[in-house]
């Protein structure tokens, strides 16, 4: 298949742009080069999550095939905290909540996200955060840990 010296030409600019709409920082460039392998910039940029949240969520990337040396993930792993931290966040409204909100906010699996979205389209808003205990095949632990950043 030949590729198009127009698209060529947008794929090459597209890591320029997306890199310049980000803070400037120690790690961007390696936030840049680890995360473009698989997606777009702004999807790292839709989330906010503590310093764990964004590990756990850089190792589910390596597993999927992204790359970068120790250091290099190091550097990501640091800007990412810093650059989007769960602090700034308003609290999560758990009954409009998005899958990919719980499991940014939450540190969750995809398929536990998912657990929480059919629970509460099957039995209707959540009214307190033991309604959470519930729910099967989620860890609850991990959303009454951080009950201090939802509400109803």
């Amino acid at each position: 298949m030949r590729l198009s010296v127009k698209y060529l030409l947008w794929a090459a600019l597209l890591p320029a742009a997306a890199f310049a709409q980000f803070p400037d920082g120690p790690g961007k460039a390696e936030f840049v080069k680890v995360c473009t392998g698989c997606h777009e910039l702004e999807r790292s940029a839709a989330m906010h999550q503590d310093r764990d949240g964004w590990k756990t969520t850089v190792e589910k990337m390596l597993a999927l095939g992204a790359k970068g040396s120790d250091q290099e993930i190091a550097a990501t792993i640091d800007y990412l905290a810093r650059t989007f931290p769960a602090e700034e966040m308003p609290k999560l409204n758990v009954n409009t909540a998005t899958q990919i909100e719980f499991e940014s906010r939450f540190t969750l699996k995809r398929s536990e996200a998912a657990a929480i979205i059919k629970y509460r389209e099957k039995n209707g808003p959540f009214k307190s955060i033991d309604d959470f205990k519930k729910i099967p095949g989620i860890d609850a632990a991990r959303i009454i840990a951080k009950k201090d950043r939802i509400t109803f």
